[in-house]
């Protein structure tokens, strides 16, 4: 009788698993969400701006239901779009991205890129994503030359290691950036310094939220903060949480708007639209993209 309970019970935990797996890999990551929040940046009496922020597309060329997802973004009206990496995941999926974000071509916008942007993924155990310490490997190279090109013809901003100032909305807005510190391209202190007081908004972007880099930011004093790479966590435990960010951020923080500890600066970050090819689920974490309306403080 024991042994049939418990032989009862290894099928029911596996059949629980197998069914898990399913959905998480056919189902939930194929769930594209769309996310608002407000947030309180702006002065007194100023009218909101919509902030359109997309990452971690990881697109492969024949993902066809998220590129027409993201397309059907544009109806969101935004007034800035800001794109914080990791867009590619094959050397052929540039023209994926493109279709996906070309209905926004005409609406101020900038960018960043992440690791996946200049090499392809590899296979690697998921578990390892657990580990404090591990060797960061990266396959072929990718065309980012190319999607770079297309972006700032398109008038979009490069704020790789990067700082400028643009029109949205209505408002001029100063945004800083850097290339993605997760593999040691960030520069911040060629582009640090406190903020213009002549613009209206102040955002900073990254497509790591590297710990050092956000609170650099803040204590320039930029009020908004743009990042990606964590996937929310990507599998996450229902009750508690994240996992792992992938980087140094607290778990608590992996998705969502939080505040930066000890200013007064806000920080979003992205769980992205896509996964990493060889890990290709999502549980308890789908897939989005976010709707940032500004408000007053």
């Amino acid at each position: 009788m024991r042994k049939r309970t418990l032989i009862s019970l290894a099928a029911g935990a596996t059949a629980l698993g197998g069914a898990t797996f399913a959905y998480a890999s056919l189902v939930e990551r194929n769930m594209f969400t769309l996310r608002r929040f407000d947030v309180p940046v702006l002065e007194p009496d100023a009218e909101p701006l919509r902030i359109l922020h997309i990452s971690d597309l990881h697109m492969m060329p024949d993902q066809r239901r998220k590129q027409t997802w993201v397309t059907a973004l544009a109806g969101t009206d935004p007034d800035l779009v800001v794109v914080t990496g990791d867009n590619l995941s094959s050397p052929a999926a540039v023209p994926g991205v493109l279709k996906a974000l070309g209905p926004f071509f005409d609406v101020p916008g900038a960018f960043v890129f992440g690791s996946n942007d200049y090499k392809g993924p590899v296979w690697r155990n998921p578990l390892r994503y657990l580990l404090p310490e591990r060797e960061y490997v990266q396959g072929v190279e990718l065309p980012w030359q190319d999607l770079r090109t297309a972006f700032t013809e398109a008038g979009w901003a490069d704020l790789n290691n990067a700082r400028t100032v643009l029109k949205a909305g209505g408002r001029s807005v100063e945004l800083v950036g850097v290339d993605d510190p997760h593999v040691d391209r960030d520069d911040y202190e060629s582009v640090a310094g406190p903020v213009s007081r002549g613009a209206d908004l102040h955002i900073g972007v990254t497509h790591t939220p590297a710990s050092r880099v956000l609170s650099a930011m803040a204590q320039d004093g930029f009020a908004l903060l743009l990042a990606g790479h964590t996937h929310g966590g990507q599998v996450r435990v229902p009750g508690y949480g994240a996992l792992t960010t992938n980087c140094d951020l607290p778990h608590a923080m992996a998705r969502g708007l939080h505040r930066w500890p000890g200013t007064d600066s806000w920080l979003h970050v992205s769980a992205g639209l896509g996964t990493h090819p060889t890990a290709p689920m999502r549980f308890a974490c789908r897939p989005e993209a976010t709707v940032l309306t500004l408000i007053p403080r």
